[in-house]
């Protein structure tokens, strides 16, 4: 242990600036979500309806442009397009956030300037009028904020520390409370009392999360850009070496076959949706409580999934790492895209069992997210983790950006695998799906063996051993 680990404050061993990025990220992730819940339903119901949709500034040019690629729209369609649009482009424009701060304005100024900006898009989006100009300001906010608040739970350890694979699963909680509590207080704001008070409440949480990371700043060591400005020293402008390229090689060949998972991950809202709502059986004891259960509830499982099992995987890896036998980081990964192949094959056995026309009990429901749960662990956080390890910190926000590209396209084509759902047997559409994440498994799994090399030298003056802790010997402080 170096005499810098020995003085290092932690909670729970591991760094205190990780409990303010955790609880940072969950503010953010609160108003992405609750902003998402309702998004939908307020351009259904109030602001593209005929009598408002006319004072909505700029609402003519975007519809007409939709139109000069697509054809005449309906207002649902117009709406789900719409939707499309932006949730691609949220995790697109990373990219351009990434390198702004590796290049300009350092991560923490590009991170404040994104929550403002977010927070200031879920206010104007209070106004019916202004409703464009708040999902521009949310798209662009959403750039600035995603790679730069992600890289920085890297920056809080030192080169070869195994515990920031764990430290990016207890990270990745954080957006799990804020996706579970999003639903429950802005959807039923939006239901009850008024679209707009939806918002607002997504506004305030992230104005919220803003504060928390201000605050936060002292615990955070600074990044190389803000450092050069303490120091009244120009941002170095390194070259990359060509160890640097080949990071950067082995991180964007993996962008594919993790594009992969999120193709196959986003059938839970879609695909998953549906299957619950029409084919299961939702009676919670029949003949006992006859009562019917909610078919969105279906949605809350994977979150609350991921609470339960986080602490379960974080100290198997743990464990693992004291003996000396973590898995590579692209080992989990093509482990987490098996898991996810084969709860989707449970599915499609279910489906057999029941008949087209048949019901499943809804039970059935939770070994599949079970399982899905441990892929999404296995995969989502560790590639974040993958990112911070490897990229060379000339690029790192920019790689961590590229990283999002994978969600982006992923999410791009889930629509196109979805709609397969009602032209198939669905025993066969669920192995249509597993196959998706079993390809991408195999493809991981080959290359962890070429990349290996690459991807753990990258720190080659780090006094630990791949996969060795330096957290093992010590509690929390």
């Amino acid at each position: 242990m170096t005499t810098a680990n020995a003085k290092e404050k932690t909670y729970f061993g591991h760094p205190r600036g990780l409990t303010y990025l955790f609880s940072t990220e969950m503010a953010e992730r609160f108003s992405y979500y609750g902003m998402a819940a309702i998004l939908l339903y307020y351009m259904t119901e109030q602001v593209l309806k005929p009598g408002v949709v006319e004072g909505v500034f700029g609402y003519g040019a975007v519809k007409g442009a939709f139109e000069a690629v697509v054809g005449p729209l309906t207002t649902d369609r117009f709406a789900s397009d719409l939707y499309g649009i932006y949730t691609g482009l949220v995790y697109l424009t990373p990219v351009i956030g990434g390198y702004i701060a590796d290049r300009f304005w350092g991560q923490r100024y590009t991170v404040i300037l994104g929550g403002i900006m977010m927070a200031a898009g879920e206010f104007v989006l209070t106004q019916n009028s202004l409703f464009f100009l708040g999902l521009l300001l949310l798209i662009v906010g959403n750039g600035f904020f995603k790679p730069n608040i992600s890289t920085q739970v890297g920056n809080l350890y030192k080169p070869g520390d195994s515990r920031i694979d764990r430290a990016y699963s207890i990270f990745y909680v954080g957006i799990n409370i804020g996706a579970t509590l999003a639903p429950l207080v802005c959807g039923t704001l939006g239901e009850e009392v008024g679209w707009h008070w939806g918002f607002f409440a997504a506004g305030v949480g992230l104005a919220l999360g803003v504060l928390v990371y201000l605050f936060a700043l002292r615990t955070l060591p600074p990044d190389r850009v803000t450092k050069a400005r303490s120091e009244n020293q120009p941002v170095k402008r390194e070259k990359l070496t060509r160890q640097d390229w080949k990071a950067i090689f082995a991180l964007i060949v993996l962008i594919i076959p993790i594009a992969l998972f999120w193709m196959s991950y986003q059938q839970q809202p879609i695909t998953i949706a549906l299957w619950a709502r029409d084919y299961t059986n939702r009676t919670f004891v029949p003949g006992l409580f006859n009562m019917t259960l909610p078919a969105t509830w279906a949605q809350s499982i994977n979150p609350v999934m991921i609470f339960a099992f986080t602490p379960i995987v974080v100290w198997l890896w743990g464990r693992q790492a004291k003996r000396k036998r973590e898995p590579s980081t692209v080992l989990k990964m093509a482990m987490g895209c098996a898991f996810q192949a084969i709860s989707f094959v449970l599915m499609a056995g279910v489906a057999a069992m029941t008949g087209p026309n048949g019901h499943a009990f809804w039970l059935w429901l939770i070994p599949f997210f079970t399982i899905y749960t441990f892929g999404e662990l296995y995969v989502s956080p560790i590639g974040l983790a993958l990112v911070a390890r490897v990229a060379p910190k000339q690029v790192l926000s920019l790689m961590m950006g590229f990283w999002f590209t994978a969600v982006f396209i992923g999410n791009s084509f889930a629509g196109f695998v979805g709609s397969f759902w009602d032209q198939m047997p669905k025993s066969t559409f669920f192995l249509m799906v597993a196959a998706i994440p079993a390809v991408a498994a195999v493809i991981i799994w080959l290359f962890d063996r070429p990349l290996r090399p690459i991807l753990e030298n990258r720190n080659p003056d780090s006094p630990l051993a791949p996969g060795e802790d330096i957290a093992t010997e010590r509690g929390p402080a």
